[in-house]
């Protein structure tokens, strides 16, 4: 499938070459290397998942791998290839590097059974073109200090630990309350491995840029945790005096009493003026509890973008919030064998069966756009407004329905 230039080909990276991989990457981004970084922290990605292209002189000019990730969907969960450290060297570009990599990606997913893939776009220009979709919207908040919340019953018999983060000490407990918190959220992507986990506590002092070492804290019910953040403050003083910003990496809790007393806990620290949000689902509890959220400033961004690599699996690996029939007419010009007429059949129970058919279509449209509505975080409405989608309007409104989902897709990390 993959096809380069003369001079070029496809390689896979074996660990001697782990280095050059790292550097290609930080060339085309523009990254310092950090042996310490290095040193403390494991790296993500397994060995058999990285694939570079060699130019004519035998060095790396283009890097790219992929995490292996059960990504939760609307009633499920699916095998998904997380396209990741993609990168062509600035003295390699316009030479079809990329599209030969995108290639090898799909065609190494699929064989390994993975019926998805999903990525965070630098630019969010490039990979509409490959079939991805933006599937998933994130928002993040600076907020001001002491920002009224509405008051939750419970929350007052809670309590309120601190602590220095301990990698060691923490890992698992973030993580299980990270899983948790997101039971059921389309996009929540677990992380799996070790080498993840270490990442998600890791404080290495090139990561803080000016900020206090990492704190960890817990909001427990008895010896229960129920609710933790990762957050840090950074110093700054003002002409009135202390002006301290609390940056919170991660904010996870497992019911409305938890979730008001953490964050009431983190809007109240002496000193700061201002707090700042991780990635958050746009239809995220703390945004329900803000008393007036005027104050606060809002950036909403995309979050996931998804593919599908193979159409029917990736179709019946999720469940559906409305019974349907329909028939779709679907092109993609990277990968022929999703393109044609599928037959949707949703029933009652939202399970759904996918099959060729050669009946009249009653919605047409793109590989890009099916990927966009698969986490339920789309309107095939509003894609048909824009121009995206084409179909009645009957049609359309079944389908807006049949796709979505209860909860906001997002992935709250980047991988």
């Amino acid at each position: 499938m993959s096809t380069l230039p003369a001079g070029y080909r496809t390689v896979d990276v074996p660990a001697e070459r782990l280095a050059e991989f790292r550097g290609t990457d930080q060339l085309a981004f523009a990254g310092t290397p950090d042996p310490e970084i290095e040193k403390l922290l494991p790296f993500p990605i397994r060995q058999d998942r990285l694939m570079a292209v060699e130019g004519p002189d035998g060095a790396f000019a283009a890097v790219h791998g992929s995490y292996d990730f059960v990504m939760p969907v609307p009633g499920g969960e699916v095998a998904c290839s997380g396209l990741t450290w993609v990168a062509v060297r600035p003295d390699h570009r316009r030479r079809g590097l990329l599209t030969s990599m995108i290639r090898t990606h799909v065609e190494r997913s699929l064989d390994r059974g993975e019926p998805v893939s999903a990525l965070f776009a630098a630019e969010a220009a490039i990979y509409g073109r490959f079939g991805y979709g933006s599937a998933a919207d994130d928002v993040r908040l600076t907020l001001p200090r002491r920002a009224a919340l509405r008051p939750v019953d419970g929350a007052d018999a809670l309590t309120v630990h601190l602590e220095r983060v301990d990698q060691d000490r923490h890992g698992e407990l973030v993580e299980d309350l990270y899983v948790r918190a997101g039971d059921g959220r389309p996009g929540w992507m677990p992380r799996a491995t070790p080498a993840l986990r270490a990442r998600t506590v890791g404080d290495p002092p090139a990561w803080r840029h000016g900020n206090e070492p990492l704190l960890l804290v817990t909001v427990r019910d008895g010896e229960e945790v129920r609710g933790l953040a990762l957050f840090a403050r950074k110093e700054s003083w003002g002409e009135s005096g202390p002006d301290y910003t609390v940056k919170v990496r991660q904010a996870s809790a497992l019911d409305p009493a938890a979730t008001y007393r953490l964050w009431s806990f983190l809007l109240d620290l002496d000193l700061t003026t201002t707090a700042e949000t991780p990635m958050l689902p746009v239809d995220d509890a703390l945004l329900q509890l803000l008393v007036t959220p005027r104050p606060s400033r809002r950036r909403t961004a995309d979050n996931l973008w998804v593919r599908l690599l193979d159409l029917p699996a990736a179709l019946t690996a999720r469940r559906y919030a409305a019974p349907s029939d329909v028939v779709l007419e679907v092109t993609d010009a990277l990968l022929p064998a999703n393109a044609g007429r599928w037959r949707l059949v949703v029933d009652a129970s939202g399970t759904a069966d996918v099959s060729r058919t050669g009946a009249d279509a009653a919605v047409r449209l793109d590989v890009r756009e099916l990927g966009a509505l698969y986490l339920g975080g789309r309107s095939a409405t509003a894609l048909a407004a824009a121009g995206l989608v084409h179909g009645e309007r009957t049609s359309l409104d079944g389908l807006t329905a049949t796709f979505g989902s209860s909860l906001a897709p997002v992935c709250p990390w980047v991988f």
